[in-house]
């Protein structure tokens, strides 16, 4: 094994920090969670047009773009590897080649990428990291731009041409990698899960261990993108009566969710007019942010400091999910322009509303993605709206969502 000191040492990590979620993580103090920033440079209107970023107190504040974070930072070392700055963990260029959650370990273990031997596969928080919200997805790779720094990282879009479900095959999006978190439930009919991300489309999702076109024969395979380096994504939670701090992450979180759901700008405006803890700094979180505190140890998907009124809630980031327009036959009017759409975090259950079984005109709600999913639904959509959900999982579409805003430690 080659040594990791001249890593750490100039990245500035302590190697004792461990993850909170995956198999096989060990606890270690003090943990330090550097939450990578979106990479998303542009401010967007309701409707999904670029408009210049607004003055604070202004309609539509407080969006991802104006509060970036930590850049992305990458290193390519020349042998296959590259090194995230931030973090200090270092990925395969590419991803290998699709193998089933039973042969990760194994593949892991046999891989000598760059003379080291210590790759593991990882863990949702670590895969996630890499997320870049400048991508988009229109449904055609000549198009789009992937969810991931192409600079640095190798990425393809999948050569299918179905529609995404087990009828008609897979389509250029569906080039999902794994990550080791498995989901604590199941999702859809009973599918043993395992959480992964999507470079393609920009979303976390669990994935069933079987391959749905055949689940009790033969194995679903993906492709999994190997990391080594000092673990990464535990939690230092303290909290107080009105506010959980983070010390790993230097985020202080609002202990209790915005009575009721809100649209997306509502939500921006109810953090960006917050005064609580005797801050009054506080704004939505971005995409990365709000996903530093979902707990893929439990349903709901968060640590029982937070007092969440409702375990089924959705929440919202201030991150615009780039994707689309869809397809005519699927479009709505509350969903027809790129940038319409903003991220949220299942914090319960992800639904969506499936024909089941497939052809039987039967179609009931089901936890299709799993509790700690990263989805999007458009920002202006009304409650009620998509009574059939949308896309094929029948993606439930709420169009208003709960919100916990987030501060800066040091700020």
């Amino acid at each position: 094994m080659k040594p990791l000191l001249a890593v750490i040492t100039l990245c500035g990590f302590f190697l004792g920090a461990s993850q909170s979620e995956g198999l096989g993580a060990a606890e270690a103090e003090p943990a330090h969670y550097p939450v990578v920033g979106t990479g998303q440079d542009r401010c967007y209107s309701e409707r999904g047009d670029a408009i210049d970023c607004p003055a604070a107190g202004m309609f539509l504040s407080g969006q991802d773009a104006q509060h970036r974070g930590k850049r992305p930072w990458y290193h390519d070392n020349g042998d296959g590897t590259v090194t995230d700055q931030v973090t200090g963990l270092v990925w395969a260029k590419v991803p290998g080649s699709p193998v089933a959650v039973a042969d990760l370990d194994g593949f892991a273990h046999a891989s000598r990428l760059g003379g080291y031997d210590d790759w593991r596969v990882p863990t949702i928080r670590e895969l996630y990291s890499l997320i870049d919200y400048r991508g988009s997805y229109t449904g055609d790779p000549r198009t789009s731009r992937p969810y991931i720094d192409t600079a640095v990282f190798g990425f393809a879009y999948g050569t299918g041409t179905g529609l995404g479900d087990a009828a008609h095959g897979p389509r250029p999006i569906d080039v999902q990698e794994w990550s080791a978190t498995s989901y604590v439930r199941r999702t859809m009919n009973g599918d043993e899960t395992v959480f992964g991300v999507n470079f393609a489309d920009g979303r976390i999702k669990g994935y069933p261990v079987m391959d749905p076109a055949n689940r009790m024969k033969t194995p679903n395979r993906l492709e999994v993108r190997l990391v080594r380096g000092p673990a990464y994504g535990q939690n230092d939670f303290k909290a107080d009566s009105e506010t959980v701090t983070d010390h790993a992450t230097g985020l202080v979180w609002q202990r209790r969710d915005a009575a009721g759901a809100l649209g997306w700008a509502d939500a921006l405006a109810y953090c960006d007019a917050l005064s609580l803890g005797g801050r009054g700094d506080w704004r939505l979180p971005d995409a990365k942010e709000l996903h530093s505190i979902v707990d893929y140890s439990r349903v709901p998907a968060i640590d029982p400091l937070f007092g969440l009124g409702d375990g089924q809630v959705y929440l919202w980031s201030s991150t615009t999910h780039l994707e689309g327009p869809p397809p005519a036959s699927e479009r709505n009017r509350a969903f027809s322009h790129s940038g319409e759409l903003a991220v949220y975090a299942a914090i319960g259950p992800a639904m969506g509303y499936m024909e089941i079984p497939p052809g039987s005109g039967q179609r009931r709600w089901l936890d299709v993605h799993g509790a700690g999913a990263m989805r999007s639904d458009p920002k202006t959509a009304s409650p009620g709206a998509f009574p059939g959900g949308f896309g094929p999982q029948g993606d439930d579409v709420r169009g208003h969502h709960h919100v916990l805003c987030v501060s800066d430690l040091a700020g």
